[in-house]
């Protein structure tokens, strides 16, 4: 999932969204009246945006009223755009709320999509690393000091005794596959459904230290503004379901989320099924709450102490104003 800094950048009640049966779910909408979403998606056409595109070609967003379209290019600022109320809603990770709302920007925290953060370290396990403490001394290849990427990974260093200073960190862009595979490097920071699987698939052993089994941090979700959340609520609400349908729907029918997702990546129908799968089914793993859908107030709390020690953040925010866990509500 999902790998910008808008990464770039996871039931509530399984009753509540299974099988499209939700008691609760809006009523259906005369198509006229639906209103168009373009959502930023933070990232290209991937498997892991399943959800959405189930949500969509369900009808799930249809029946809340919406007809939703992706918006993957790179230089859309999610967070900027939804601040302005330019659009109503975006995928971002937890850490850009906290920069935004630090900086003015009213964005609001949702849906957590992301139940755990998936960044990841993978080392080649020549090197015998048993635990993150292990790293240091040692030179790690990421995309750039910057993203989750980076936070995930000072986060992880901080949780193990260690600091940056400990380490000697190489800015490569997002290439961190070709980087070890070459053997420029034999430590590098990705995401759990991406670079350990492809490695892996390419038959190289690693050792991986998933910072979600280290330390809880706030990650990628729905951010929505303060301004629409007063105005229209409902508005909200209808969008935060119907989402956890295509959410609830992907976890329980990962083979028919599959299906439906090959007709929005372009590739996916022809790609490695096995491979794409495992990366579907990692994916899931990361999204899985109880409830679904909510933000826990450790992850954002740990995000916060987080981004003050880094100095990306000026002082504490209001955490309560920061993300709300009201739209998962039936």
């Amino acid at each position: 999932m999902v790998r910008r800094v808008i990464l770039l950048v996871l039931a509530v009640g399984l009753v509540l969204v299974g099988c499209g049966r939700q008691s609760a779910a809006p009523q259906p909408q005369p198509t006229s009246a639906l209103v168009h979403i373009r959502l930023p998606m933070g990232y290209i056409p991937n498997i892991q945006y399943a959800p959405f595109y189930v949500a969509q070609a369900q009808g799930f967003y249809r029946e809340a009223g919406f007809d939703v379209s992706f918006d993957y290019s790179f230089e859309t600022d999610g967070v900027a755009l939804v601040g302005a109320s330019k659009l109503p809603f975006a995928i971002v990770s937890g850490e850009q709320v906290l920069m935004a709302r630090d900086k003015g920007v009213p964005v609001v925290y949702v849906l957590a999509w992301w139940q755990k953060y998936p960044v990841v370290v993978v080392a080649d396990a020549k090197l015998g690393l048993k635990t993150p403490a292990d790293l240091k001394g040692h030179r790690i290849g990421l995309p750039g000091l910057f993203g989750a990427n980076y936070i995930g990974l000072i986060a992880l260093l901080h949780e193990s005794g260690l600091s940056e200073q400990d380490v000697t960190l190489d800015s490569i862009g997002f290439n961190q596959v070709e980087a070890f595979a070459s053997g420029k490097e034999n430590i590098v920071v990705g995401y759990v459904t991406n670079e350990p699987i492809q490695l892996r698939a390419k038959g190289y052993a690693i050792t991986t230290f998933p910072v979600a089994d280290y330390v809880t941090l706030a990650s990628n979700g729905i951010i929505t503004n303060e301004k629409l959340i007063h105005d229209d609520p409902e508005m909200v609400h209808r969008f935060v379901r119907a989402t956890l349908r295509g959410i609830n729907y992907t976890i329980h029918y990962p083979d028919s989320a599959y299906q439906i997702s090959t007709k929005y990546v372009e590739g996916l129908a022809t790609a490695d099924r096995d491979i794409q799968m495992q990366i579907l089914s990692q994916a899931i793993a990361y999204w899985k709450g109880d409830p679904l859908g909510a933000s826990q107030p450790e992850a954002w709390e740990k995000m916060q102490q987080v981004l003050l020690d880094m100095g990306l953040i000026s002082h504490p925010q209001d955490l309560n104003a920061a993300y709300t866990n009201d739209f998962i509500k039936p």
